[in-house]
C-alpha cells in the first residue's frame, strides 16, 4: 500500500482540539484513495469513528461537521472517499461493483484498526445513505470485529422497478441514457 501523507491547517479554534491528516493509498486495483482523521488534541481517543459517505460526496467536506463534534466529545474519527467519489481516483459517482467500495473501505478500516495504539479501542461505523449500506455490508463481511454501527438515512434497497412499470419509461430510458458513463 503506497501512501503519502500531508496534514491541513484547520482554523485556530479547531486545531486547539483536533489535528487533521490527510493521506492518499492504493487499493489492491491501483487506484489512489484519499484519506482523512481527524485525533483529538487533548486526550487519547476513547473510540475509533469511521465515517461513510453518502453517493456523490465525500468525507472530507460534507462529513466534517459530525466529524468535528465527534472529536471534540473524544472520539478518533477516520474517513475515506470511495473509488469515484471525492479526491479519489475513478469516474466521478461510476460503481462498477458496491463490492469493491465495501473490500477498500474494509481494508483501510481494519489497518486503522490493527494499529498499536488502537488495539483495544471500541470500533464503530458511521454510515449516511450509501454509507449506511456500506455499514451493513462492512458488518456482515466481519461481525465479530465491529462493536456498533450508526445508520443515517440508510440506502438499504435500489428499486429498479420504477424504471419497467411506468408509462414514461422511453423518457427515463433517455434520462438513463445521457446519465450514463460514457
Amino acid at each position: 500500500m503506497l501512501v503519502f501523507q500531508f496534514s491541513k491547517i484547520l482554523s485556530m479554534n479547531e486545531s486547539y482540539f483536533c489535528q487533521y491528516l490527510q493521506e492518499f493509498i492504493t487499493n489492491s486495483k491501483g487506484k489512489k484513495l484519499f484519506t482523512c482523521h481527524w485525533i483529538p488534541t487533548n486526550c487519547e481517543p476513547k473510540a475509533l469513528i469511521f465515517l461513510n459517505h453518502g453517493y456523490a460526496m465525500e468525507c472530507s467536506v460534507s462529513m466534517k461537521g459530525a466529524a468535528m463534534r465527534l472529536v471534540k466529545a473524544g472520539f478518533g474519527v477516520y474517513g475515506i472517499d470511495n473509488q469515484g467519489h471525492g479526491k479519489s481516483d475513478g469516474i466521478k459517482g461510476f460503481i462498477s461493483h458496491f463490492n469493491d467500495l465495501v473490500e477498500d473501505c474494509s481494508q483501510f478500516f481494519t489497518s486503522i484498526c490493527e494499529r498499536k495504539e488502537n488495539k483495544n479501542k471500541l470500533r464503530i461505523l458511521l454510515g449516511e445513505s450509501m454509507g449506511g449500506a456500506m455499514v451493513l455490508r462492512l458488518h456482515l463481511k466481519k461481525p465479530d470485529f465491529w462493536d456498533g454501527g450508526v445508520l443515517v438515512a440508510p440506502m438499504c434497497k435500489v428499486c429498479t422497478s420504477v424504471f419497467r412499470s411506468r408509462p414514461d419509461r422511453p423518457v427515463r430510458q433517455g434520462i438513463g441514457t445521457l446519465a450514463s458513463p460514457v
